[in-house]
């Protein structure tokens, strides 16, 4: 999929995306796609302390200036709502899908139903599993969900997803606007996938949220691996996986076998296969985003040359307690 033309100029930048005239962005002759994950925390403002704060009129507001600023042509979300009454009722993926441009886009809702502070959620029990909705599904379905979204601005080729249940115990974590240590259960999780036609050829982006519960977590993402092992590679495996350092890309694979088709003819296909670890292309915190000092959210790929990764960034926005994590990659 990619090919190495030349280096951006610009160095890794951690104060914010470097901005763009057009998509996908050109810098001196070089294309490149701009790759990010963010979990939203249902787009909650936070204040420069990192305590809550208030919804302005216009709830959705904060997440599509949070959005627009990132300049992604991919971008997976997750903690995302959708017609939930804390956030003011909002399609919050429709309103990401239109900050950033992204003509495609599908919400995977892990759960339908309202959250219960201290105890998870109270599910519709006339909508339990997966749900999956996309641009033409705006109006038709208005009960609330939770789940992860995927965004592009490129063409999609194919789509699927699949719903992790919870763990079935929960634990002790720090939770925005409480003191000291809060029990949390588990929740249902989503992953989307997206078979994407890029500048080079297809290749696969993957959003996930992974369960907080320690092992948990390590299951979901192998499970990741072995549901998209029959999509096209290059693969890009985005999201908040609670899980830190190197546990992500030993989980995935220190080394797969990576088979690359050039298609010149339907009927005439050539393959060769090379070896190819999975790898981070970013590592930097991202939580909290006030005080980052952990790395939560991740972009891992597997046949993405390390040479083509040029700028990274962990922008702060206003809204969440994570920062966005953004990738450039030349193609």
């Amino acid at each position: 999929m990619y090919t190495r033309y030349g280096r951006l100029r610009s160095s890794r930048d951690r104060r914010g995306p470097p901005s763009r005239s057009h998509r996908p962005g050109t810098v001196d002759g070089v294309t490149t796609l701009r790759i990010a994950t963010y979990n939203l925390l249902h787009g909650q403002p936070l204040a420069p302390d990192g305590s809550p704060a208030p919804y302005p009129a216009d709830p959705g507001g904060p997440l599509a200036d949070a959005v627009a600023s990132l300049d992604a042509d991919v971008l997976a979300l997750q903690e995302v709502d959708r017609h939930q009454e804390r956030s003011g009722r909002t399609d919050q993926t429709a309103v990401a899908a239109k900050a950033a441009g992204a003509a495609d886009w599908r919400f995977a809702a892990a759960v339908h139903g309202v959250p219960a502070p201290g105890a998870g959620w109270i599910a519709d029990p006339d909508r339990p599993g997966l749900a999956v909705y996309g641009p033409g599904d705006l109006d038709d379905d208005s009960r609330p969900a939770y789940g992860t979204a995927l965004l592009t601005r490129l063409p999609v080729l194919h789509w699927r997803a699949r719903r992790f249940a919870p763990a079935p115990f929960g634990l002790p974590l720090r939770v925005a606007g409480r003191r000291g240590l809060t029990p949390v259960p588990d929740e249902p999780r989503a992953a989307l996938a997206a078979v994407l036609a890029g500048p080079g050829g297809e290749f696969t982006v993957v959003a996930a949220h992974l369960s907080f519960v320690p092992g948990w977590n390590v299951g979901q993402l192998a499970a990741i691996r072995r549901w998209i092992a029959d999509l096209p590679q290059p693969y890009l495996v985005l999201g908040d996986f609670n899980l830190i350092g190197a546990v992500p890309r030993t989980v995935l694979g220190s080394a797969h076998a990576i088979q690359r088709t050039a298609r010149r003819e339907r009927v005439r296909t050539a393959r060769r296969t090379r070896l190819q670890g999975w790898y981070d292309l970013a590592r930097t915190p991202t939580y909290p985003s006030h005080r980052p000092t952990v790395q939560f959210d991740h972009i891992l790929g597997i046949g993405v040359p390390r040479n083509t990764v040029g700028s990274v960034s962990a922008p702060r926005t206003g809204v969440s307690d994570h920062r966005p994590l953004v990738v450039d990659i030349e193609v």
